[in-house]
């Protein structure tokens, strides 16, 4: 080598050592730094090197490199900590020999943090500081207009937005769970991010998508994929379903509800159809005479209803539509509609009649589209006569005669029915409720008397007393006549009668009036009888001619109590007056003194006891003889009292 390449040689080494020498940061080749990961927010400890070899740094120098240009951000001299002035000012202190804390670490602070000392030796550490933040939950937004299949061209989808990550975030498309991939002229995924003035970013990322019919139910959804000190997170945003509109291939009736239909029910008609939007419809029907099919009145989505349901909206039904986008025209299967029903029911004869012993006969009539079952039933009790169209009464009796009702029912419908009532009407004099009855009442108070009659023809009622009366027809047979009267004298002699009578005879019923006594009934029966003063109704029915008198149930108990109260009376002071006379010895044969008392075998059946007349007038007339014999009225001094079985 000659003398000038030795002499560069020379100079480039000095020139090297002199710059290793003054320490200025930057200028050589520099090794891998250190990295150092935080969270935005949290405190990031950088060290000046191994921590082995930190306890003798007594003077070191800090440096922040940003855009490769260094700044000194921190002195330590003999172990001494001292910010400079700036941006980490007041974020930095010492945290031992050769080790910083940063507090709050920010976006911005993302860069390389260089450390040099000179003291024991010269000795240089860089630190990459990396920042993460985990962005929000991702939304999602979809097409508000919805796309069509027919477009040629991706059609925008839903819009993925990602706010405040740190560094940014990556973001997957998913549809049904399967991630969705750049695909030309199919798929187009465009992303796009904004840096907050707080050095985070948000992601705003679009998918767009040739759609087809098959995607009318396709669940799409975003991923934000992330780093953090722990490691990698993801986010998922919720899913969506787009509007997508396809023309539609198949049109079709639905009827509800669904299965057998009856008269009465409320019946659906609604065109449907596989297209989306649904275009729009109307229903014909087959006219029967002329075949043709003809428009009915529905709405314009295709919907009629028939309410009730007749047997004339059984028929053949049809829906046309057309597709706007298309304007193809769409016509359904011709559906058959039935609605099952029973006519009006037909008993003859309608108004049936008969003399008693007699028969009769009572049909009924009733047509259907389905098989029909008939019953025939007694209204007032809903028994079941017979079952069939057909009653027949072999020997009429008064009884028989009243309600009954054909039920005509198609048992494949549930319930399915109609039903027809008629009178059975008995030809005879009227019938009374009761012959005679007993009525309590109180003096000088208003009365309702009731009489009830039936017969046929039905009875008319009158009165032998007046007062205000009224009658009700209980059907085609019965009436009831209501009387109100005052209770005088006058009536409660006389008595009230009411007589019914008809083209066939006539029939009374006798009312006996009695007023009500303390001494013939108890607190609880003079309740009763006082309530029974007010209206005094018709007992069971009864037409016999027998004049037995019924007291009310509690009338005759109130009497019969009283009856043995006073037979106990009667004994128990007779009993105490033999007893004391026996006690004296003045139980006495003869009117003159006491005689054994001795009965021939002719009078074995009675005797005869002396009682002095010292006893109250109240127990000598209680222990007179049944005999009813009666002393002198100047015969005051003895009484008898003659006991016999």
């Amino acid at each position: 080598m000659d003398l000038p390449g030795l002499l560069c040689a020379f100079l480039l080494v000095v020139c090297c050592c002199c710059r290793r020498a003054t320490g200025v940061p930057g200028e050589a080749e520099q090794p891998t730094p250190e990295m150092v990961e935080v969270e935005v927010g949290n405190t990031a400890l950088l060290r000046c090197g191994p921590s082995h070899s930190l306890s003798n740094l007594s003077h070191v120098d800090w440096f922040s490199v940003y855009k490769e240009k260094p700044t000194l951000i921190f002195r330590v001299r003999q172990g001494q900590g001292q910010s400079e002035p700036g941006e980490y000012q007041h974020r930095l202190s010492l945290q031992g020999p050769g080790a910083l804390a940063l507090t709050q670490v920010m976006p911005h602070d993302e860069r390389i943090f260089l450390c040099q000392s000179k003291r024991p030796w010269f000795q240089e550490h860089r630190i990459q500081l990396r920042v993460f933040k985990a962005p929000e939950e991702p939304t999602i937004q979809t097409s508000a207009l919805g796309i069509s299949v027919n477009s040629k061209e991706p059609e925008e989808v839903a819009t993925c937005i990602g706010r405040n990550g740190y560094p940014i975030p990556q973001v997957i498309w998913y549809k049904n769970r399967l991630p969705l991939m750049e695909e030309k002229n199919r798929v187009h995924i465009q992303s796009s991010q904004i840096v907050e003035s707080s050095g985070l970013y948000t992601l705003k990322s679009v998918l767009k998508v040739q759609l087809v019919k098959e995607d009318k139910d396709a669940q799409f959804y975003c991923e934000l994929s992330y780093r953090l000190p722990s490691g990698n997170h993801m986010k998922e945003s919720r899913e969506v379903t787009v509007p997508v509109f396809y023309p539609a291939e198949k049109v079709w009736l639905e009827v509800e509800p669904a299965g057998m239909l009856k008269e009465g029910d409320r019946v659906e008609i609604r065109c449907l159809a596989d297209g989306n939007p649904t275009p729009p419809f109307s229903i014909h029907k087959q006219n029967p005479s002329t075949r043709e099919m003809e428009e009915e009145r529905s709405t314009d989505n295709g919907l009629l209803v028939l309410e009730p349901a007749q047997k004339q909206h059984s028929g053949l039904y049809e829906c046309q539509g057309l597709d706007l986008e298309t304007t193809i025209p769409l016509l359904s299967e011709p559906q058959e509609l039935l609605v099952n029903y029973v006519s009006d029911v037909d008993v003859s004869p309608a108004a049936p009649a008969g003399q008693e012993g007699s028969s009769l006969t009572l049909t009924c009539k009733a047509e259907s589209n389905q098989a029909l079952e008939f019953q025939w039933l007694r209204e007032k009790t809903g028994q079941v006569l017979e079952k069939g169209p057909v009653l027949h009464f072999d020997h009429l009796k008064r009884e028989i005669g009243g309600g009954y009702r054909c039920v005509a029912s198609v048992p494949s419908v549930p319930g399915l029915n109609r039903t027809q009532l008629v009178n059975v009407a008995i030809f005879g004099p009227p019938w009374m409720a009761s012959k005679k009855r007993k009525v309590w009442v109180k003096e000088n108070t208003m009365l309702n008397l009731s009489c009830e009659a039936s017969g046929h023809p039905r009875p008319t009622i009158s009165w032998n007393i007046n007062g205000t009366a009224s009658e009700e027809y209980q059907d085609s047979q019965r009436v009831l006549s209501t009387l109100n009267v005052l209770v005088t004298p006058e009536l409660l002699e006389r008595g009230a009668e009411c007589t019914a009578s008809n083209s066939l005879g006539r029939n009374s019923t006798i009312i006996i009036l009695e007023l009500v006594s303390l001494t013939t009934l108890t607190p609880d029966s003079s309740k009763t009888a006082g309530l029974s003063t007010s209206t005094a109704s018709p007992h069971a029915r009864a037409n016999s001619t027998s004049t037995e008198k019924k007291l009310p149930e509690q009338e005759s108990k109130g009497v019969v109590i009283v009856a043995v109260i006073v037979c106990i009376l009667v004994l128990a002071v007779l009993g105490a007056i033999l007893y004391f006379l026996y006690k004296k010895g003045k139980l006495l044969c003869g009117r003159s003194g006491k005689q054994e008392i001795t009965l021939p075998p002719s009078h074995k059946s009675e005797f005869v006891v002396e009682v002095k007349s010292d006893k109250l007038p109240e127990e000598m007339g209680l222990l007179q003889g049944s005999s009813g014999d009666k002393r002198a009225p100047g015969d005051q001094g003895e009484k008898y009292i003659d006991l016999r079985h």
